[in-house]
């Protein structure tokens, strides 16, 4: 398990992730529900991406952006829970220190961009209901694909920076990680030098990517709620605030767990605590973005519809 180099430090090949339960009857238990969430992540996101794309009257911005954060939801729930489910019934529990790496650096980078779309997810909502008439020229496809190619951009750049300081760190043992992934401060505390820098850099990160984001979203939604107060229909301000509630639920249900993950300091860390709260984050709100975002939606219920007519016609 150990590589030994010429230094006089021994270096760490590969993790054990201890994830959580070490009891088979448990871990069976544990894999049918963890099972069950997953493929229901996969099948909600996946329905919500390939109505966007078969339904032409779905070609708008807000389901582009939509079916953006239904394959980042798709791809960073992907990037943890097969692993996890592999290893509630498999007696090797190891990951290699370039499996971990690689982990670590594209969960970051999905979830990064995930914490940076959902601005753009308010301000789309914004221009919508602020500046309807200007909608579709305001948010044209040009700045559509940009501002997507940007969020994208900088959630990877971000993660490149978090995951090469955090595995460049000397592990020198023990190499057990209490977690089901490799998650950055899991990681972190097993380095046996000081990790005062990267715990600096991850709060700057964080501070760029929760902080910032979550102000933005607030002031967003603070415009929105003024223009519904201006709705005279009593029916359409309890719809659309019924909307932003189901919304600001989602982005608090995202954001506050990975808040308090990153921007704790390592002295704190509780590993048991660190993983349920990571599930609510990496699991949970993967499942619930297309029930809140989409599938209460008429027009993607209207799409559902006549594709099952179509199927049917066909069949």
């Amino acid at each position: 398990m150990w590589m030994l180099p010429e230094q006089n430090q021994s270096w760490v090949s590969e993790f054990i992730l201890l994830g959580f339960s070490s009891d088979p009857t448990s871990n069976r238990i544990l894999f049918i529900a963890f099972l069950l969430l997953y493929l229901s992540s996969i099948l909600g996101n996946g329905l919500i991406v390939t109505l966007i794309c078969l339904d032409s009257h779905l070609h708008t911005p807000m389901y582009f952006f939509l079916c953006i954060l239904s394959l980042l939801d798709m791809g960073y729930v992907t990037t943890t829970m097969p692993q996890m489910l592999v290893h509630l019934l498999a007696r090797c529990q190891t990951i290699s220190f370039a499996g971990c790496w690689l982990q670590m650096y594209v969960f970051g980078a999905l979830a990064l961009t995930e914490c940076i779309f959902f601005v753009v997810l308010a301000y789309d909502r914004y221009v919508a209901i602020c500046y309807p008439l200007r909608y579709t020229v305001i948010l044209s496809w040009r700045v559509c694909t940009q501002l997507a190619a940007g969020t994208w951009a900088c959630g990877f750049f971000l993660s490149l920076i978090h995951t090469f300081l955090t595995m460049r760190l000397p592990y020198c043992g023990p190499s057990i990680v209490n977690h089901y992934f490799c998650e950055g401060p899991s990681v972190r505390s097993l380095a046996c030098m000081d990790t005062h820098l990267i715990e600096t850099v991850d709060l700057v990160i964080s501070v760029f990517v929760v902080v910032t984001p979550l102000s933005l979203i607030l002031a967003s939604y603070i415009h929105i709620a003024l223009a519904i107060f201006k709705i005279k229909s009593t029916r359409g301000r309890c719809k659309a605030f019924s909307t932003c509630a189901s919304h600001l639920t989602v982005v608090i249900l995202f954001y506050a767990p990975a808040t308090y993950i990153y921007m704790k300091p390592n002295s704190s860390y509780s590993p048991e605590r660190d993983k349920q709260i990571s599930l609510f984050y990496n699991v949970f709100t993967a499942l619930l973005n297309p029930v809140v975002y989409s599938l209460r939606n008429k027009d993607i219920k209207g799409a559902f519809l006549k594709v099952m007519e179509h199927g049917r016609v066909t069949w």
